[in-house]
Order: C-alpha cells, then sequence, then structure tokens
C-alpha cells in the first residue's frame, strides 16, 4: 500500500510528505522520472479543475505564456497528480501542475497526461503546499497561509511543517506572523511591493499601514524601517503598568510564545507578578490557537 492510501499516522504524513511526488507515488526518483507517463492516462483537459487547498493564487502572465510556447514545442513532459473530483462526479481535482494546466490552455491542448491517485483532504493539502514550497513558486503571504490552513484544519504542529518542508522552525512562525498585519499591508507583501523583512518590522505596531506606506515612498532598508517603528511607539509604555520594557527575559519569552503560537505575546510583569496577553487579527488565528491547545492536551 502506498503512503497516498495509508490512513495518517501522528507525524507521519509529515514525514513523508518533504520526499515529495515520488514519494507519494510509492516509487524511488529514479523510477518515478522514467515511469511518470507512462502510468499516466490522456483526460480532456476540460474535466481538470484547480484545487481547492492550492495555496497559489497570483501566476505571473509572462512565465505562464514561456511555459505555453514550450508546450508547443516539446508537449507536457510530466504529467498532472489529480484525484476525483469530491463535488463534481466525473471530474477531476488538480492536485500538483496547476502551471501546467494553465498553460495547457494557452497552448490550445484539448488533452492532458495525468497520474489519477484517491487521496483524502489531509493529503491533498499537505501535496499542494509542499509542491509548491519546493519549487519557491509562491509568495510569503501564500506561503503563510498554507502553513495555517495546515495547522488550522489538520492539526499540524509547526515543527510538523518544519520536517515536512525543509524550513527551519523559527521561519515558520515569522511568515505565520506575517498574517497577523493589518490587510492592507499584507496586500503589500503579497503583491511583491514590501518585502516580508520590511513587514515583519511593523507587526504589533498599531501605525503599520502608515509606516509601510512610509517605507514605499522613502526607499527605506529593513533596518531603517525597524528604526522608525521604534521612533514612532505603537502602544503606551509598559512602565506605567509596572513592566519592564528593557528585561531581556521577558522579551525572549515574549519571543518564544509567538513562535509557539503565531500570535502577537505581550507579557507585563510587576515583581513576579503580571498579566500575559495573546493577540489575534482573525478568528481563523484563533481557532489555529485552540486547535494547538487541544492537540497539547491529548497528547
Amino acid at each position: 500500500m502506498s503512503d497516498a492510501k495509508r490512513p495518517p499516522r501522528q507525524g507521519a504524513a509529515a514525514r513523508g510528505l518533504g520526499r515529495g511526488l515520488s514519494a507519494l507515488l510509492g516509487e524511488d526518483s529514479d523510477a518515478a522520472a522514467a515511469g511518470m507517463l507512462h502510468g499516466a492516462r490522456n483526460l480532456p483537459i476540460e474535466l481538470l479543475h484547480r484545487g481547492r487547498f492550492q495555496p497559489r493564487r497570483d501566476f505571473d502572465a509572462e512565465q505562464m505564456r514561456a511555459l505555453a510556447d514550450s508546450i508547443r514545442a516539446q508537449g507536457i513532459l510530466q504529467p498532472l497528480l489529480a484525484r476525483p473530483h469530491p463535488e463534481r462526479p466525473g471530474d477531476y481535482e488538480i492536485l500538483a501542475g496547476e502551471r501546467r494546466w494553465r498553460a495547457a490552455q494557452l497552448a490550445q491542448l484539448t488533452e492532458l497526461p495525468v497520474l489519477v491517485r484517491d487521496i483524502s483532504d489531509r493529503e491533498a493539502s499537505e501535496i499542494a503546499l509542499v509542491e509548491n514550497v519546493q519549487r519557491q513558486d509562491l509568495n510569503p503571504i501564500e506561503e503563510a497561509r498554507g502553513y495555517h490552513r495546515l495547522i488550522r484544519e489538520f492539526a499540524h504542529t509547526q515543527d510538523d511543517i518544519a520536517r515536512a518542508t525543509g524550513k527551519s522552525r523559527p521561519y515558520i512562525a515569522n511568515l505565520l506572523r506575517l498574517l497577523n498585519l493589518p490587510d492592507d499591508v499584507v496586500a503589500l507583501v503579497e503583491a511583491g511591493r514590501l518585502s516580508a523583512g520590511h513587514a515583519r518590522a511593523l507587526i504589533g505596531h498599531e501605525r503599520a499601514a502608515e509606516l509601510a506606506q512610509a517605507a514605499l515612498r522613502q526607499g527605506l532598508t529593513v533596518r531603517q524601517v525597524e528604526a522608525l517603528a521604534r521612533r514612532r511607539p505603537a502602544v503606551k509604555s509598559r512602565a506605567r503598568h509596572g513592566a519592564k520594557p528593557s528585561d531581556p527575559n521577558l522579551r525572549a519569552l515574549e519571543r518564544e510564545l509567538e513562535g509557539l503560537t503565531g500570535l502577537k505575546a505581550e507579557i507585563e510583569d510587576s515583581n513576579g507578578a503580571g498579566t500575559l496577553t495573546l493577540r489575534y487579527s482573525s478568528l481563523d488565528q484563533l481557532d489555529a490557537f485552540l486547535a494547538l491547545l487541544r492537540k497539547a492536551g491529548r497528547a
């Protein structure tokens, strides 16, 4: 039985996931490369539909035209991966290969080679994310949303995702924190106008949108944005509430909590007693945090 058909075990899906498409098919990489087209079937292009779990939203028009030209000249060299569509009997949902499907339409192909597998929603979500991450096709916001969906809907931990994608856990945590930014700042990152590094310097700042626009107008570096954010305080001084803003131990604890939860953390301490505040920017984020708590309670 292949990995795609086994019921997921604790941590098993994440460990197998990072090996990519050949692992999904239960083949070694050489055999997969040699046998993919042989095992595929040709399907009418109109029977194929975009995957519900595809994290990528934007497709560069120039790159798509170049891929279409290549397909016209050489055909499809690697089949798409799809599963029977859960809502359209007789049709198929694309799990990997949406770029080829879109480019094939530009090239006016009528059929495409497709490997069809019975795959669960959990595995479909994982495959769509990891295949894109491995090919570096996602912008930071698309990638963060993909990780967040794995946490929210399938109770993955940040460690699971890090192992599956080959990324570090701090990298995963920092990407997830981008989703705490105001929508207009998120849109700037998604459009490629503001880097993830610039955006991270604005997380938790009540004037994040204003500072983001200033960074764009003035062409500021990440370090300059960090300095600008420090000069324009985001919230009232914690010192009024007995906190110790300069205490590096408290700041380290806040950063650790943010990495574990994906939420903005604030600690206010006065002589060993105080409050912990975790801030979320959407109900989805709150649901994801509650899913982590439930999973920890079952461990």
